[in-house]
């Protein structure tokens, strides 16, 4: 690694840092065969807030929590907990390859909600290829066909959370440390699950199923740290295409742990998306070049 540029250091974090999320997806999707959802969010919940809670308590990061607390962070909080209900709610009912697919129109997303809620400029080409990635979208999800159904929609609502956390993400204060954002995110999924679990039946939670979400929570923050890597190594431009790799990891996990082989429509609507999503982060990293 140390022989690697910047930006191809850049781009294996990256590509580690997908890996490490598709994983922990994997994980929750085989607990929920005999977990009920928010139980399985909540155990996964309880692991992941205690580590990152350990660490910020270790870095004093709990003397300022009121003074790191905003509006911004309350926003991003909402939408990861939106986004988690309806994203997890999908990815136990569709084949995993599909909705990551569906999730990879995000890039698209959040340069669209930018130029209309930002005021961040947007020029025509790259309107164009956000048009063309949601019809790519439109191909996976097929709407109308016997396999739509309302899990593809609940992916769709997912993309609008998460949409609204990464423009809240956008204006944190800069004082505000990433372990802490992180910590009180997955304190609100983990007391949102809590909440609602009562509602839900209580299932056994054997040693496999503890393990599995004990290997989804370890992935959750080997994905984080190496986001974080990712960005402090690198330009943004050059590493960002690298995060479609889930893809790949997607696609092989569905064939080797769930026996779900993508169709043709699934992988046509990939192509069109990614190779959109790619043209997106080109035409912003030549913008950004120009106002240098």
């Amino acid at each position: 690694m140390k022989n690697l540029s910047d930006n191809m250091r850049g781009a294996v974090y990256m590509m580690f840092a997908m890996a490490g999320y598709v994983i922990n997806d994997a994980m929750m999707k085989l607990a929920t065969d005999t977990l009920n959802l928010y139980q399985a969010i909540f155990i996964r919940g309880v692991i992941v807030t205690a580590l990152l809670g350990i660490y910020a308590w270790k870095k004093g990061y709990f003397t300022s929590l009121k003074a790191n607390f905003s509006r911004p962070l309350a926003l991003r909080i909402v939408g990861e907990m939106g986004g988690a209900i309806f994203f997890l709610n999908a990815l136990v009912n569709m084949p995993i390859a599909n909705i990551t697919a569906i999730l990879q129109v995000l890039p698209l997303a959040v340069t669209l909600a930018a130029s209309v809620f930002l005021n961040e400029p947007v020029g025509w080409r790259r309107y164009i290829a956000i048009g063309i990635g949601f019809i790519g979208v439109l191909i996976i999800i097929r709407p109308g066909s016997e396999g739509f159904d309302i899990y593809a929609i609940f992916a769709l609502v997912a993309v609008v959370f998460v949409v609204m956390r990464d423009l809240a993400t956008r204006k944190l204060p800069t004082h505000t440390p990433s372990i802490l954002v992180g910590f009180y995110t997955s304190l609100a999924v983990t007391l949102m699950a809590l909440v609602i679990m009562p509602f839900q039946p209580w299932e056994t939670v054997d040693p496999t199923n503890f393990s599995l979400l004990a290997i989804a929570g370890l992935f959750v923050l080997f994905g984080s740290i190496f986001s974080v890597m990712t960005m402090r190594v690198g330009e943004v431009g050059f590493v960002s295409p690298f995060r479609y790799t889930i893809l790949i990891w997607a696609i092989v996990l569905g064939i080797v742990i769930f026996g779900d082989y993508p169709d043709f429509y699934t992988m046509l609507g990939s192509f069109i998306v990614v190779a959109t999503g790619t043209y997106t982060f080109y035409r912003e990293r030549k913008a950004a070049k120009k106002l240098v």
